[in-house]
């Protein structure tokens, strides 16, 4: 009997690409502050920022991530949108690439990725949307997985929820035409695994910020990411 799933939804951070937050985002918000640093004090943007990017995660879905955060940012702060945008493009154009000394690649991640597009699965690369698509690109770069035809890649200017909401999947199993039957989510974290109330299979490669919510359902498949691509094989 033919497997239903027929759509891969790659987590980034934490699956394809080792990447620990509690690490990265500290130097990340060093490197952003420091960059307009002449314009907002530093302790007063970052306030700001954490307070759009909660507006993004309460994103109800009526409109982008990118709106919610121009809609919440630019009126708080003291120098005009126009002033900051072109700062923001510069950045992540020439400081961000500097992060990546704190991710690693892992080798198999490319291998695993390649075999679903070779099983004829659409895939997506199902990340956490609260990054413009340049900082999204840089990761998949890092990680080794770009350059793939992917269906969607999730990123705030093309989002209108976040994880762990629900609605996040329900857009992404939209776009690509697909009922949650039909999509098995990888990933290493609870906000990850949530898919599955709606229908999803769910693959859990464990790491060091797995903890999953009494009321998350138990993954349907559990194991180093090298081995999905041999769930996929089976599943074909």
């Amino acid at each position: 009997m033919r497997s239903p799933i027929r759509a891969v939804l790659f987590d980034l951070d934490g699956t394809l690409l080792s990447n620990d937050m509690d690490v990265f985002l500290p130097h990340y918000f060093r490197l952003l502050t420091t960059r307009v640093a002449h314009l907002v004090p530093p302790d007063e943007f970052l306030t700001y920022l954490m307070e759009a990017t909660r507006a993004m995660l309460a994103n109800d879905g009526h409109t982008t991530n990118e709106e919610v955060f121009a809609r919440e940012f630019y009126p708080r702060i003291v120098c005009s949108r126009e002033q900051l945008e072109p700062i923001f493009q510069d950045f992540y154009a020439n400081d961000f690439p500097a992060l990546r000394r704190y991710t690693q690649r892992r080798p198999e991640a490319r291998q695993v990725v390649q075999q679903a597009f070779d099983l004829g699965y659409d895939v997506a690369i199902a990340t956490n949307p609260l990054f413009p698509a340049t900082a999204v690109e840089q990761r998949l770069e890092w990680a080794g997985v770009d350059g793939f035809p992917y269906r969607l890649v999730t990123t705030y200017e093309n989002s209108r929820a976040t994880k762990p909401n629900l609605l996040y999947f329900e857009q992404i199993l939209e776009t690509l035409g697909h009922p949650a039957e039909a999509a098995l989510v990888v990933g290493d974290e609870d906000m990850d695994m949530v898919a599955a109330h709606l229908g999803c299979s769910t693959f859990l490669v464990p790491g060091p910020r797995t903890e999953l919510a009494a009321s998350t359902p138990r993954p349907t498949y559990e194991g180093a990411l090298a081995e999905v691509g041999a769930l996929l094989q089976r599943l074909a």
